[in-house]
């Protein structure tokens, strides 16, 4: 049975919900039953930049007096970053702090850091981008190997957010610690057969990170023409069950293709329901009891 996690995002503050610190999240995660936490490694949560080796031995010790066993750092990178000024050594940077997350989970206990591909410049050649994400998660993954660390890839940003296309990166890629961190949501959006995503990268997830939505068709009236043009809809983050997206399917294919990883949940915009901590705890109580059924 798969480790059920919370992300620390959905008590980060950042979409006005409750604003806990680490200890404060830690021992949310711990009181609603869950095995473990997701945690963001940037400020206001896990920072780098904050957490020397006495704080780290002390979350560490934390950790496991809470029982939470199981540990994913959540990394925030853009590889294809600032590719306008090759005099910065962006990727070096960009690379650097994925090594870093890959010592500081090691540090914490855990073997898994989330990491981004990179958002699309329009301004750059395509195969170039995706060169640079590739180049860049191969030389990440082989030095996080020395921290015992797998980064696991989300299909998040522009890049390679299709699943045929992640797959492919991963592939090229070409390192036993490069795994992938394959969500429902994204293909679900695109309108993709789901079940075919699921079966394609099952072999490669070693993680999946949950949110379920329901979509807000949007229109702007036109006066000229007495009418109104249909938009993008708005997507609404809804209670684990209530929404479009056949999770039910999603994890049974995974899990015939081999997954066993940990399953995060996370609350990473504004809710149907309000922002106060009492929606955001129901919210995560209602997760643990829809993995439960399944």
């Amino acid at each position: 049975m798969s480790t059920l996690l919370l992300h620390s995002v959905s008590y980060a503050g950042f979409w006005g919900q409750p604003a806990l610190n680490v200890e404060q999240f830690i021992d949310k995660a711990a009181e609603l039953g869950f095995g473990g936490i997701m945690l963001a490694a940037k400020r206001p949560h896990v920072s780098i930049l904050d957490y020397n080796a006495q704080e780290r031995t002390r979350l560490r010790v934390l950790l496991e007096s809470k029982q939470l066993k199981d540990l994913c750092l959540a990394g925030y990178c853009n590889l294809s970053a600032d590719m306008e000024h090759s005099d910065i050594p962006t990727r070096e940077i960009q690379t650097h702090y994925l090594i870093e997350l890959a010592r500081l989970a090691r540090d914490l206990g855990g073997s898994l850091v989330r990491v981004f591909t990179g958002y699309e410049n329009p301004g750059q050649d395509y195969s170039k981008q995706i060169r640079l994400v590739t180049e860049s998660l191969r030389e990440a993954s082989r030095r996080a190997a020395d921290f015992g660390v797998t980064l696991c890839v989300q299909n998040h940003h522009d890049l390679a957010v299709g699943y045929e296309s992640l797959h492919d990166l991963i592939t090229a890629v070409n390192e036993p610690n490069c795994r992938a961190s394959f969500d429902a949501w994204a293909p679900a959006l695109h309108g993709v057969d789901l079940i075919a995503a699921a079966k394609h990268l099952a072999p490669l997830t070693v993680h999946t990170t949950v949110a379920d939505y329901q979509r807000r068709p949007r229109y702007h009236y036109e006066a000229a023409l007495v009418n109104y043009r249909e938009e993008l809809p708005f997507i609404q983050a809804v209670p684990m069950g209530e929404g479009f997206i056949d999770y039910r399917s999603f994890f049974a294919t995974l899990r015939e293709g081999g997954f066993d990883g940990s399953i995060a949940y996370e609350m990473c915009s504004p809710l149907l329901h309000g922002s106060d901590m009492a929606t955001l705890d129901r919210y995560a109580r209602q997760f643990i009891a829809y993995m439960a059924a399944q």
